[in-house]
């Protein structure tokens, strides 16, 4: 499993600074991070939707020029493309950008949401570890250590889907949006990954030091454990 620094953003520091150490930190910290994450899917939802209501009226648009194209005569054809080439040129220009940026904002969106999990994954997990009898507190604060690293990681992710959101309103290529997402969604995997494996590493650590089969069976239910 990755190897997490517990290095934040200068933003997130702020925040740690400002609350009490400890558990109650991490917990208030991720719930700015989760309602960043819902009020960017929010927002992308509300583009989508305009973009898709720009691409409509622009695909009907197009229609109408097919249209208008096909009961023309071949000569009057070539005349009428060649002047209303200028006035619907921007028209087709617009439509493929909208095309793209309606692809962006789903993929976000996507990412977004498993930002999302891995926030609620943390948070079942370290609730249910803090009031397990078989974790010394040596361990459970080797366990925040590793949680504040990918956190970290996580709050890195957010905003780089951040940039790329921000990026329609600025001058950024799609193949640096592109190399944006896919690193984002590169990192978002393996942080979810080593979660996943770290909480189920501790969660067979506590199962290896319960002391009956009706402990273990108790221990298995309340993890959510299948036989």
């Amino acid at each position: 499993m990755k190897k997490y620094m517990v290095v934040l953003p200068i933003s997130t520091m702020m925040l740690f600074v400002a609350l009490p150490l400890g558990a109650s930190a991490q917990i208030a910290v991720l719930e700015v991070i989760k309602a960043g994450v819902k009020k960017v899917i929010k927002a992308v939802d509300l583009k989508i939707q305009r973009l898709q209501n720009e691409t409509i009226w622009l695909q009907n648009a197009q229609k109408v020029l097919e249209n208008q194209l096909s009961k023309l005569k071949l000569g009057e054809i070539a005349d009428w493309t060649s002047r209303q080439k200028d006035l619907y040129s921007n028209y087709y220009q617009e439509l493929w950008e909208i095309k793209s940026a309606i692809t962006y904002y789903k993929r976000i969106k996507e990412l977004t949401t498993k930002q999302i999990a891995i926030v609620d994954e943390y948070r079942w997990a370290w609730k249910l570890f803090q009031q397990d009898q078989h974790f010394s507190p040596e361990e459970l604060s080797y366990m925040e250590k590793v949680y504040a690293g990918i956190l970290d990681e996580s709050i890195k992710n957010l905003d780089q889907l951040l940039l790329v959101v921000n990026s329609f309103k600025t001058q950024m290529s799609d193949a640096a949006r592109l190399e944006i997402i896919n690193t984002a969604a590169d990192q978002m995997d393996i942080n979810f990954s080593d979660l996943k494996k770290f909480n189920t590493g501790n969660i067979q650590m506590s199962l290896s030091r319960s002391k009956s089969l009706d402990e273990v069976a108790t221990l298995k239910e309340i993890y959510g454990v299948v036989q």
